[in-house]
Order: C-alpha cells, then structure tokens, then sequence
C-alpha cells in the first residue's frame, strides 16, 4: 500500500488475462461497497509490469480495504446469479425465464443479478444441434461446459464460498506463487497444461496437481458484468472479444494511465477500436490509453484456455 490517497496492487500484472480481470472485478466489487466514494483505477508501470492502482480511498479507509473488499464478496454466496446451475449448457426457454426474473429484480440500487446474467448468455439467437433442443449461446470467456468434471458455474460457486481474505491479500498485494489448489477458471495462460509444455504428463493430477492463485479467480468473477454479451448477426457477441475467420477468437483489453470510475471503464472496455487488426496509438493515447492487450483463445482438448498476451 502507497500514500495517502491510492492503494497499488502490486500483485496484478494487467498483461496476464485473469489478472486484469481481477482488477476490474476489484474495482466493481469497492465500487459496490464504497458507492458513496469516488473510486477509480488507472496504471503504472512498475517491476516490469503494468500494475492497477486505486485511487479515492482515504488513508483511514486503507487497512479496512481488503476487509471491506471480503465482506462483499462473501455476500454473492448463494445468489442467484451464480447459482442456477452448474454450467452454462442451458435451454433458451429457462434461459428466458432466469433473464425475466433478473429483470424483474432489477433496481437503480442493485443490478447484479441482470448484469451476471446478461454476461452469461442470450437465449434470442440459440444454437441447434441435431437431436437437441434450442440452447443459449454463451460468453466467449466459457472455459469449459461440464465435460472432465470441469464445471464453469460450479468452480464459481466453489470459489464464491471457499475464498478468504487472505488469498485476497495475496492475489492483490504480493507475487503469485501458485500455492492454492484448484478450481482455477481456465483465464491464466498458466492454465494451458498441454504435454508439450511440461516436464510431466498433466492428466496425472496426483503427480502434477493444479496450483492456481484463488483470490485473483474469485475477484475476475466480479468482472464478468463488465463484458456483456448482445446478439452479432447469427452469432452471440461478448465485449471485447473478436472472431477472425481462419484465425481464431481473440481478446483485446486496455491499459490507461488516468483514474477512471466503473462506469468509464465500462465503456472503454467496449471501444470498436481496440478490436481493429492494428489500433491507431495516437488515438489511444488521446483517450488516456497506453497498452492494449491481445490474447488468444485457444481450445485444448476438451476446455478453453487464453494464451499469453502481447500487445496489439
């Protein structure tokens, strides 16, 4: 922690995939529990790396932070929100009746629910497999869909209920040293375990079980309303995310230097041209933007994984 007013986490990288998801998501979460505060984040080099820095939290309120921080994530256990169901294989017709249930409980006061569900899926263009009924189209951040006792929801529960302040503090504030057991959300480019990449075979998990950071996959959860989906065509649309034909499915995210609020940072999370094949930099920077991001969604065997990023 730093002077007076900002808190630097140092334990961030913002080129890693789930650690800017974890900054984002931290953002929301202090955002949430401090609405009476003017909370923002922006970005600063520092050990070689891009790292978030909070600013608008007064120097009486810094101890209490990470406790605050806690406190309001542990309230998402059992909301329904993350609780419907253990993946996002989904129909469209219940789909639509969680989406009308969301809306129904909607207010100017809490949007949490609509906004999770929102992100999720959309059941208004569903995909239809031979022998099936219509099911939704999904996020484009879905790492697995239940296959392999690997369950996209479910993890999320599990991390909602297991986390505690102290692998917050780790994930926020120290280097990730890969210490906490699994669930891990597939969105750390560590989390690729193709053979090829490792001295042993990966499909042994007694010789080489999953090692992930807990707190950093608990606070990207709180990012997931920041990415919407919304109907493209034929095809579901998850901010931030582009399909290149014959290439791939590819994730941009910027870095910027100024202290934004929540909702600026929501909106420049959608800018069109940070998806662009090469983005203009001057126009960047006139935006307070000085990185973008770029990785790759890759499929391995039967999950999803992001590789490392690079600049765009």
């Amino acid at each position: 922690m730093t002077n007076r007013h900002e808190i630097a986490l140092m334990g961030i990288d913002g080129s890693n995939p789930l650690g800017f998801l974890a900054a984002i998501g931290c953002l929301r979460t202090i955002t949430s529990a401090w609405s009476d505060r003017q909370i923002a984040v922006s970005w600063r080099i520092s050990r070689g790396a891009w790292r978030p820095v909070l600013h608008g939290i007064g120097a009486e309120e810094s101890d209490s932070f990470l406790e605050v921080l806690n406190r309001t994530l542990k309230s998402m256990q059992d909301h329904p929100a993350l609780n419907f169901s253990s993946d996002l294989v989904v129909n469209t017709e219940t789909w639509r009746a969680l989406a009308q249930q969301a809306q129904a409980a909607a207010s100017p006061q809490d949007r949490t629910y609509a906004d999770f569900i929102a992100a999720f899926a959309c059941e208004s263009i569903p995909r239809t497999e031979r022998g099936m009924e219509e099911m939704v189209q999904d996020t484009a951040l879905r790492t697995m869909s239940g296959t392999g006792h690997q369950h996209f929801l479910g993890f999320m529960d599990e991390l909602v209920k297991s986390t505690e302040l102290s692998h917050l503090q780790a994930a926020l504030l120290h280097d990730w040293h890969y210490t906490d057991p699994g669930p891990s959300l597939r969105w750390d480019p560590n989390d690729d375990r193709r053979y090829a990449l490792r001295w042993g075979n990966p499909s042994n998990s007694s010789k080489s079980p999953i090692r992930t950071v807990r707190g950093a996959n608990r606070l990207a959860i709180e990012a997931l309303p920041l990415l919407p989906t919304a109907p493209s065509g034929k095809k579901l649309a998850t901010t931030g995310f582009t399909q290149r034909p014959g290439d791939g499915v590819y994730w941009s995210w910027p870095i910027w230097v100024v202290p934004l609020q929540l909702d600026p940072v929501r909106s420049l999370l959608a800018l069109r041209d940070l998806q662009v094949t090469n983005p203009d930099r001057r126009c960047a920077a006139a935006r307070g933007i000085a990185e973008i991001f770029r990785s790759q969604r890759i499929t391995v065997g039967k999950y999803r994984n992001f590789t490392a990023a690079q600049p765009a």
